[in-house]
């Protein structure tokens, strides 16, 4: 099955998974979505992950994280760059998200990192996702 877009398939499977209350979802693995996938654990909103090579494309394996009273630490993921309509923005346009309450993912000319970090590089790139 042929998928056109796999990072929007990635954030959907993480967003059901979440509101299903499941405790981990597996999702076929890529480079960027590897990247995408350390990016949620460092800003802690995912508990950990591992990566499974299944002999074909592979497999991350997300644990999803919940507070204390089981609602999930991830509230929100939106899609912004899509393969039809595709957003860049320099390093003085990276929007902030939540007044920095979220997180923005870019892919940049030196690699997948937050929108924060791209700031402090001085890149800018394509944004991804936000995630909050």
């Amino acid at each position: 099955m042929s998928n056109t877009d796999p990072i929007a398939d990635y954030l959907t499977r993480i967003r059901n998974a979440s509101r299903a209350k499941h405790r981990k979802v597996d999702i076929p693995s890529s480079n960027l979505k590897k990247q995408m996938t350390k990016i949620l654990q460092e800003e802690a909103y995912i508990k950990s992950h591992v990566f499974i090579d299944d002999g074909k494309q592979g497999v991350i394996r997300i644990y999803l994280k919940y507070d204390e009273n089981n609602t999930s630490v991830i509230t929100g993921l939106q899609r912004i760059s899509k393969p039809g309509f595709r957003r860049y923005v320099n390093q003085k346009t990276i929007p902030r998200v939540f007044n920095n309450l979220g997180v923005s993912i870019l892919t940049t000319s030196k690699g997948v990192m937050t929108g924060q970090e791209a700031r402090r590089a001085g890149v800018g790139g394509e944004i991804l996702c936000y995630i909050w």
